[in-house]
């Protein structure tokens, strides 16, 4: 979840959540306030269950998901991963798309 958020390590993940940045670590040996977990829970844009391990779904409930777009989502047979230099404009037109056709997204 760290490297997802561009986190480089706990102690960074410590420093956007503002508690003591070797926190994290010790963890390993003694419970986490619920302050504390709650404090990374949003640094990190999850849930306190997923954290504790009671859910799969890193998704916050009710927040639209942001998954990486790839050709396959957009129905082109190209195959791969969007070069990182189009995934900009394609999430843009995609976004404007959905604001300018609402009901598109209902199936």
């Amino acid at each position: 979840m760290a490297k997802e958020q561009h986190f480089s390590n706990l102690q960074a993940v410590a420093e956007k959540a503002g508690i003591a940045k070797n926190l994290i670590y010790s963890w390993k040996k003694k419970q986490p306030t619920n302050d504390s977990l709650k404090a990374v829970a949003i640094a990190l844009h999850t849930t306190t269950d997923y954290l504790n391990g009671l859910t799969d779904d890193p998704d916050i409930p009710g927040k639209p998901k942001k998954h990486g777009l790839t050709w396959q989502d957009l129905d082109m047979p190209y195959g791969g991963e969007i070069p990182d230099e189009l995934k900009g404009m394609y999430r843009a037109l995609a976004e404007q798309y959905v604001k300018d056709h609402p009901d598109s997204l209902k199936k």
